[in-house]
């Protein structure tokens, strides 16, 4: 007993325990529990084995892959990336990186290893969702998809063709500064790049059957990642800059490539590029097991009133001034012969979608009808 302010307390001393903690009449692991939002939830096996891996201060992606060998790994890769960076590897890098680790007098690929550098078929057969998926989606749901595309390669290869698949299938509006043009993507650049980095570095790969996800939407873009916060992590933590690091590997691998600066640092540049571009804060948002960042487009981005010609040109898509690009003055190409002449693939489907915006907004226009549909610039 003590007392504090002239009120009587009691003191209960309860010796120190690692955990995780469990309801006694339940046991483990039934009665383990997690806090989300203003509700307890059962833990499931993954949470339950992140906890364990937390008192012994390991990461899910540091823990070895006893099976495989340093060729499951795409060692020229792994060269070539280094080698871009200015940087040389060899196997004494391999390991101070966590990318290679021993097991049973063995140098053995780490998961975080894997999932940054494994062979293709190593990879499916071991981690097949540790993939980025891209969707535009016509409206405000999920109902409808324009263009898809599924990441090739590792989630290193997602930091360069995500933005691009984002840029493809986004406006742009221009601002005129005195005599020059300034263009305003639909969504910050900067603080998308940090949000994807994010999501990369701080996925929870252990989660089977969920993957990231990055959904464009007439009114939204949405970056979604499996995996909680990190235990005794919060959005408050991560807004002061706090940095609470979930795959070890993964992100000092990242780190050493100059793809993350100061850990911590990217939520104070990504709102920081949204401040200085007048965009709308993204919202972050903890969605049971995954968290999720919604970005707001650009105002200029969003105007109905009309336009003259050349502005209605600028603000096409990437995708859609490629359809443009094939047209002379005269030249006629039916649906199949621009499918064929695109560079980069889209779905047919994207294809039609195209046509019929370009057609709208008087640039295209077809001869003909059925199969002997031919298109040619407006005249």
């Amino acid at each position: 007993m003590a007392t504090l302010e002239e009120k009587d307390l009691l003191i209960i001393k309860v010796a120190h325990w690692k955990g995780p903690f469990y309801l006694k009449k339940e046991g483990m692991p039934k009665g383990v529990y997690v806090r989300l939002g203003s509700t307890s939830r059962p833990a499931g096996p993954e949470l339950i084995s992140e906890l364990q891996r937390s008192v012994l201060s390991l990461s899910f992606d540091q823990q070895p892959l006893p099976d495989l060998t340093k060729d499951s790994l795409d060692l020229e890769k792994i060269e070539q990336i280094f080698k871009s960076r200015g940087k040389e590897i060899n196997k004494d890098k391999l390991q101070s990186l966590g990318i290679l680790v021993p097991h049973a007098r063995n140098l053995v690929p780490s998961i975080g290893g894997l999932i940054l550098f494994g062979r293709p078929s190593e990879l499916q057969q071991s981690f097949p969702d540790a993939r980025v998926s891209c969707g535009r989606f016509i409206g405000d749901n999920k109902a409808n998809i324009l263009d898809r595309y599924e990441v090739e390669g590792t989630i290193l290869d997602a930091v360069e063709s995500v933005p691009k698949f984002i840029a493809r299938n986004t406006r742009l509006a221009a601002q005129i500064e005195g005599i020059r043009r300034k263009d305003i993507p639909e969504y910050p650049h900067v603080a998308i790049r940090e949000v994807l980095i994010n999501a990369l570095v701080h996925n929870d790969y252990s989660i089977k059957g969920a993957h990231i996800q990055i959904a464009i939407f007439d009114n939204r873009l949405e970056i979604q990642n499996p995996g909680m916060l990190p235990f005794g992590f919060t959005m408050e933590d991560l807004k002061a800059g706090v940095s609470r690091v979930r795959n070890r590997v993964i992100a000092r691998v990242f780190h050493e490539l100059q793809l993350m600066e100061v850990w911590g640092s990217g939520y104070k540049r990504c709102m920081e590029d949204c401040r200085l571009g007048d965009y709308l804060a993204p919202e972050w948002l903890e969605l049971g097991a995954a968290v999720r960042v919604t970005f707001s487009p650009h105002q200029r981005t969003l105007t109905k009133e009309p336009q003259p010609p050349q502005e209605v040109l600028h603000e096409l898509l990437e995708r859609q001034k490629a359809i443009l690009s094939l047209f002379q003055p005269g030249l006629q190409l039916s649906f199949r012969e621009i499918f064929k002449l695109l560079s980069e693939s889209i779905p047919e489907r994207t294809l039609r979608y195209d046509l019929a915006l370009l057609r709208g907004r008087k640039l295209l226009v077809p001869k003909g009808k059925g199969r002997a549909t031919v298109w040619q610039l407006f005249q």
